[in-house]
């Protein structure tokens, strides 16, 4: 103890060995602790990057006093900003992530120091990153952060990036949650996020605004003006959707400037983009210089020929060619981006931009000098538009007949009295509503998913007859500033709730008997899963009153398995005990198994004996842990994925709502499907469709979809399948293999 404060002078594996025995010391004498803390902080300072790390890491293991979180929090936060190594920054990402469980305050002190973070071009540290600092986020910190968020996304506009996109899609979701979260910030982060509307981001910004011009009306008009304003730079067909929702909805609040409705200038906006009837196919690739002139065009016959494999009559394939001649146009002018679109073939556009003026229309005072000149203007739009569309769907099947339907529709309601009075109330109020339904729902979900938990975490207390330690009392040896912050931390940790018990009942669950009692040696083995490693701690007694030497366990895996340390020969006595200790690394999420035999030497005897052990199987569920998703991630992630795994449904389970709550607590799986926790939408229902998403130690996405039917001619029996999709084969398998239980 006397050299303590020379231990960096004797290198870092030196270092190392002191932590680790400082560990082992705390660990079976808490007491000791204040002997070693000095030893911690000074080595929290290493130049040694694994020294530091294990020192912050020996620290918050030994103690959850404030003045140790800290220093752990902000070493790791020094690693996370001076490491080179993307390797190293995750793992520090992984700790901190974990550090902010049970000690959420302490970690948003240092929040701007692993916003740094983000500087980092590797996508994966970018995610981890914003994860973990927009759980942090607070009203105190709220403007620093949409600060930095805001200088990330004009970088990622301006500089070539790797994952531009991708990286800008994440900042566009951090800020759309802190503006959603603190409506301090929302109008400036509208503002912001509208100028980048054009590309392929632009969708996802425009969902943004979206939500926030629901959940804010006092910020209407000025996001509306924008949107009014910049409608012309949005080019992503699915963006324009969005837009023209917004519009058509909104329109009709009042501009700040004027004092008037917005309608007319979003009426002039739409129809200039549109720009004159008729509507024309045309090539997606032309485009000329823009002139202010009358669009002029020239027809040109293609002959297109499309061969594709069909499945015959018979079962086999055959390959089916067909000829098609389409008349295109070649566009004299730059056309605008929504013109261009809906020339392109884009029904859904079309059919949103019809329904959007009707709308505008409709919101319009009759008392306004030209409102009969824009009536007739927005018939002739919606009739070329709709001539548009029955020219291309000559068939009027799918979708062109449903967008024939809406404009049809749209035209009656503008010509028809009658249709006016009974539907023109509901096309203006049924979209807005319904929207603020879904945005609703889509909070008290968040909510109840906090609340859960919470809950989760447990409210333990400590014994009515539990000994109380006062500081006031304590022996004198022990005061001194921060070695009684580490040992008040035990007691507060009693106080709250700790998670022994917790963790004592898993353990319980991992036990596994590997031998019979009849056998000369009894052994068991508890297993201990630490995500990427599996610690197996075995229990070997010699049941005989004879000494066995050279007793050695030969383990063996199968799967992604690997065993690291194997335990040594050993020498038990008559009747005695011993405990052993095996290393095992994983590298996957993947079902595996472990087997071997005991050997020994009889003393008395020198007979060799074995004894075959029992098969360890490991569990799936120790790897997989719940996460969300947004449903779009998950159909872009279904349909990438190419591994499935199709699981037929055979249960006695009889009621939809026990067999959906019986997969996701068996699966540890996040259901994506907006389901009432009351089941109410499934009242009276034979049938049940559910999305369930799931992601594991290893960041490997797991996709799961339940469809489920009630069979009435089946005595009630529930049948269908369970699709899992994975990127890997072992993961998409062993979930299969697991969904057998759902046989109860």
């Amino acid at each position: 103890m006397d050299h303590l404060d020379d231990i960096h002078k004797f290198g870092d594996g030196f270092a190392l060995l002191v932590l680790e025995l400082t560990r082992k010391i705390c660990r079976k004498d808490p007491n000791q602790k204040s002997r070693f803390v000095r030893c911690l902080f000074s080595l929290l300072k290493s130049e040694s990057i694994a020294v530091s790390y294990e020192s912050a890491w020996s620290l918050v293991s030994l103690s959850s006093a404030p003045t140790a979180v800290r220093a752990a929090a902000q070493t790791y936060a020094l690693l996370l900003n001076t490491s080179s190594d993307n390797n190293i920054k995750l793992i520090v990402l992984d700790r901190l992530i974990e550090l902010k469980v049970h000690h959420s305050k302490v970690v948003r002190e240092v929040l701007m120091d692993i916003l740094r973070a983000l500087s980092s071009p590797n996508i994966d540290i970018s995610k981890k990153t914003l994860s973990l600092a927009i759980d942090m986020v607070g009203p105190r910190n709220i403007d620093e952060v949409i600060q930095v968020l805001k200088r990330e996304i004009v970088r990622a506009q301006e500089t070539e990036l790797e994952n531009s996109d991708e990286y800008k899609l994440l900042l566009i979701n951090a800020i759309h949650k802190c503006a959603t979260r603190f409506s301090e910030v929302a109008d400036s982060v509208v503002l912001v996020l509208l100028d980048f509307i054009s590309g392929e981001g632009g969708y996802n910004v425009l969902t943004c605004v979206k939500s926030i011009v629901e959940q804010y009306p006092n910020y209407r008009s000025v996001i509306i003006s924008k949107v009014i304003n910049n409608f012309d730079e949005i080019t992503n067909a699915d963006a324009l959707r969005v837009g023209l929702w917004l519009l058509g909805e909104y329109s009709d609040v009042t501009d700040p400037n004027t004092n008037e409705s917005m309608s007319l200038q979003a009426y002039t906006t739409i129809q200039s983009q549109l720009g004159e009837p008729p509507f024309i196919q045309i090539k997606d690739n032309e485009s000329t210089d823009k002139s202010d002139s009358k669009t002029t065009t020239t027809p040109t016959n293609n002959t297109t020929t499309i061969t594709k494999n069909v499945v015959l009559s018979d079962g086999t394939y055959g390959s089916v060619t067909k000829t098609s001649e389409a008349i295109s146009y070649n566009v004299d002018n730059k056309i605008s981006s929504l013109r261009k679109s809906i020339c392109s073939g884009n029904v859904l556009l079309v059919t949103v931009a019809s329904v959007t003026l009707t709308k505008i229309v409709l919101k319009l005072s009759t008392h306004l000098k030209d409102y009969n000149l824009i009536k007739l203007n927005v018939l002739l739009i919606i009739t070329a538009l709709g001539k548009f569309v029955e020219t291309k769907g000559k068939n009027r099947a799918g979708a062109y007949a449903d967008s024939l339907d809406r404009i049809n529709l749209c035209i009656r309601i503008l010509l028809d009295p009658v249709v006016n009075k009974s539907l023109a109330g509901l096309l203006l109020e049924s979209g807005k509503s319904a929207y603020h339904q879904l945005v609703n729902e889509q909070k008290n979900f968040k909510a109840k998913t906090l609340i859960s938990d919470n809950a989760k975490k447990g409210t333990n207390t400590s014994q009515p007859d539990d000994l109380i330690q006062f500081r006031q009392l304590r022996s004198q040896a022990v005061q001194g500033g921060i070695e009684v912050d580490l040992m008040d931390a035990d007691d507060i940790s009693r106080a709250v709730g700790s998670d022994n018990q917790s963790n004592a009942n898993n353990k319980l669950i991992h036990v596994h008997q590997l031998t019979g009692y009849n056998d000369p040696v009894y052994a068991e083995a508890v297993l201990t899963v630490h995500d990427y490693d599996i610690i197996i701690d075995l229990l070997i007694i010699n049941r005989t009153p004879n000494t066995l030497t050279n007793l050695t366990i030969e383990l063996a895996t199968m799967g992604d398995l690997k065993i690291v340390e194997r335990p040594q020969s050993y020498t038990i006595g008559p009747l005695d005990e011993r405990k052993l200790r095996a290393n095992i690394k994983v590298s996957s999420t993947e079902t595996g198994h472990v087997f071997g035999t005991i050997v020994f030497d009889n003393a008395s005897t020198a007979q060799k004996t074995y004894v075959t052990l029992n098969d360890i199987q490991l569990d799936i569920m120790d790897y997989i842990r719940a996460a969300d998703c947004k449903n779009e991630d998950f159909r872009a992630m279904w349909e990438e994925f190419e591994w499935e795994n199709k699981v037929a449904i055979n249960t006695n389970i009889l009621d939809l709502k026990e067999f959906l709550s019986h997969i996701i607590a068996h699966t540890n799986m996040t259901c994506l499907t907006p389901i009432e926790d009351s089941f109410t939408n499934l009242a009276g229902s034979n049938f049940l469709a559910a999305n369930l998403y799931a992601r594991s130690v290893f960041g490997e996405d797991a996709l799961v979809n339940v469809s489920v039917e009630r069979k009435d001619d089946l005595d009630g029996k529930l049948s269908g399948y369970i699709r899992i999709r994975s990127k890997t084969q072992g993961i998409a398998l062993s979930l299969g293999d697991d969904s057998l239980l759902f046989k109860d």
